[in-house]
């Protein structure tokens, strides 16, 4: 089971130069998708515990559009394993407005993604993301 959210990513967003956004940015849309997918699988959106990895692999800028999935890859009797991934799907071109289609041969490439891919988890349900294999990681409670 998944879940994809997509988004515009507001100049306002940028703080550091070359328009860039920071890396929290993505891991707030990992918990907008991660809610999202906990929600559909048990009916509660449940409290995250923690992310066991992230890896930044391409900047995230004020005017791209990007594309978030939270992918379930295993389910604990009170946990969850999912797997997160931020997609760049438009590229801004400059602080005009004008920006750039990619195609899905170009989202797929390490240069047009944004790979905040992260472990988290989550206490109901612990959530540990990561596109590596990542111990559960229990919340409190």
């Amino acid at each position: 089971m998944k879940v994809v959210h997509q988004r515009y990513v507001a100049h306002s967003e940028a703080h550091y130069a070359g328009n860039l956004v920071d890396g929290v940015f993505g891991l707030k849309l990992f918990g907008d998708a991660g809610t999202h997918l906990a929600i559909t699988l048990d009916g509660h959106e449940s409290l995250f515990a923690g992310y066991a990895s992230v890896e930044f692999l391409a900047p995230v800028r004020g005017g791209d559009v990007v594309e978030v999935e939270a992918r379930l890859r295993s389910k604990g009797r009170r946990s969850r394993t999912v797997d997160f991934e931020l997609r760049i799907i438009c590229r801004s071109v400059d602080e005009s407005g004008r920006a750039e289609v990619l195609t899905e041969t170009h989202r797929g490439h390490p240069s047009a993604r944004d790979g905040c891919r992260s472990g988290r988890s989550h206490d109901d349900s612990t959530l540990t993301a990561g596109a590596v294999s990542v111990d559960e990681v229990h919340g409190d409670g």
